[in-house]
């Protein structure tokens, strides 16, 4: 008889340890009657009846749809929508506000494109327009020629100096 006592006692503390760590440690929004403190009290004062209570009444079902304290949350009220839409529309201003820099940028760009280093000056001729000229301007040397004074003849940076020579891509130029 004392061994039955003695193993109802240490199955009494185990339930009840387990039912105070279930009641610190379960969703504050899922909790039901009281608040978490109170039933921590009640478990350890009245041992047995009191993780039972717990477990029937105090603790919430996950599925509950429509509580007054967990449920769906008006989106003007949620917090983490509203900032979703603050970042949103940070965003887009963003978005907008670069947008109009590159469309500046765009409209700014001269037509006859410049080699660098050269104060916005075109960097000569390239050819036989440019031996023509003779003294009027020289190559850039970087192989990126900018055309004549007209800007009709124009060079890539990466074209083949001479028509038969293979380009970048290793085709000849023809």
């Amino acid at each position: 008889m004392a061994r039955l006592l003695f193993g109802l006692g240490v199955a009494a503390v185990i339930f009840t340890i387990y039912a105070v760590a279930d009641c610190a440690f379960f969703d504050r929004m899922r909790i039901r009657g009281l608040r978490r403190g109170w039933w921590i009290v009640i478990i350890l004062f009245v041992p047995i009846i009191g993780g039972l209570l717990w477990f029937i009444v105090g603790r919430g079902r996950a599925g509950r749809i429509g509580s007054s304290r967990g449920g769906t949350v008006a989106p003007d009220d949620d917090v983490e929508f509203l900032r979703q839409l603050r970042s949103d529309a940070e965003q887009d201003e963003r978005i907008r506000r670069m947008e109009q820099e590159l469309a500046e940028l765009d409209a700014d760009e001269p037509r006859n494109p410049t080699t660098p280093g050269t104060g916005g000056r075109s960097s000569g001729t390239s050819g036989a327009a440019g031996s023509a000229n003779g003294a009027s301007g020289a190559a850039s040397g970087d192989g990126f020629d900018t055309g004549d004074t007209l800007g009709t003849e124009r060079k890539h940076p990466d074209a083949p100096d001479a028509p038969g020579e293979a380009g970048p891509s290793g085709r000849p130029n023809g």
